[in-house]
């Protein structure tokens, strides 16, 4: 009972452990960088350097995250080629229907890699040691070689322990954005999770029911799928090693093009009806 409670409690928060699991892979990726690929070279090149190890990594995942978004492919894939069946403010609202929880999912790792930098501050901390800002910042009315001892904060501990308070400084400019960061991403998380429930035009349960739907369809889809081309190419590899035999082969059923099509149509969701399912309006 314990296991079966358990397991049902992983289907329910799939998308819960998705991104936990997600969020968890980009810290640890964070943390092996930061300890064994990262090293600030202490230098004018200190703000290129660290601002590179701290946006770079996080645009990479958002790429990443697009590129594996098999829905988003599901959705865009024909879009550009198929007859105009909707009207061009119909065909934005329902790209941006399609981009934007897509967005949403993407821009947890980048997110994630971003919070995690700022509390561990290396980043942050090589960057603002290279930065013109910073530098008039702690150097006024200070000696002249004030500069050069910025850059070497970073990476000379003999030179932090003479002059803690700039690096502590540093740190804790980092860690403040970084939990700012972190507050401002649930609240906005909130507030959209809010709108988009109060603004359904179904109710909790329905639309529960809907997503459990959703998944069951996908899946049976992919099982009868693979049933039908698995019997296809069966009967095309036999008609080919039975060349020499002049019969024709039995005819097979397909889904003709435009029957594909209208189950992929971007402009299928009416908000008034429960047919938002590819198979269901189909």
């Amino acid at each position: 009972d314990r296991l079966r409670e358990a397991l049902d409690f992983c289907i329910r928060h799939q998308t819960v452990l998705g991104y936990s699991t997600v969020s968890l892979l980009t810290a640890a990726s964070q943390y092996i960088f930061s300890s064994v690929v990262f090293k600030c070279p202490c230098s004018s090149a200190n703000l290129l350097y660290g601002t590179s190890f701290l946006l770079v990594p996080a645009f990479i995942l958002l790429l990443l995250g697009y590129l594996l978004n098999a829905s988003l492919w599901r959705r865009l894939t024909g879009s550009c080629s198929q007859e105009k069946e909707c009207s061009p403010s119909e065909t934005c609202a329902h790209f941006c229907q399609v981009l934007v929880p897509t967005t949403a999912r993407a821009l947890v790792a980048p997110l994630t890699w971003i919070a995690v930098a700022l509390l561990g501050s290396d980043f942050y901390v090589c960057a603002a040691s290279g930065s013109s800002l910073i530098a008039r910042l702690f150097c006024k009315d200070k000696e002249p070689d004030c500069q050069e001892k910025l850059f070497k904060i970073p990476c000379d501990e003999e030179l932090s322990a003479q002059i803690p308070s700039e690096r502590h400084s540093l740190q804790a400019q980092s860690q403040v954005i970084g939990w700012f960061l972190i507050a401002g991403i649930m609240t906005m998380a909130l507030i959209s999770k809010c709108v988009s429930h109060c603004c359904s035009s179904f109710s909790y349960l329905q639309l529960k029911f809907w997503k459990i739907y959703s998944k069951e369809e996908k899946e049976v889809f992919e099982i009868k799928a693979k049933e039908h081309a698995t019997k296809l190419a069966e009967r095309n590899t036999d008609c080919f090693f039975n060349f020499f035999k002049a019969t024709d082969p039995a005819p097979f059923p397909i889904p003709s093009k435009e029957e594909w099509r209208k189950i992929s149509l971007l402009c299928t969701f009416d908000s008034e009806e429960v047919h938002n399912i590819m198979m269901q309006e189909y």
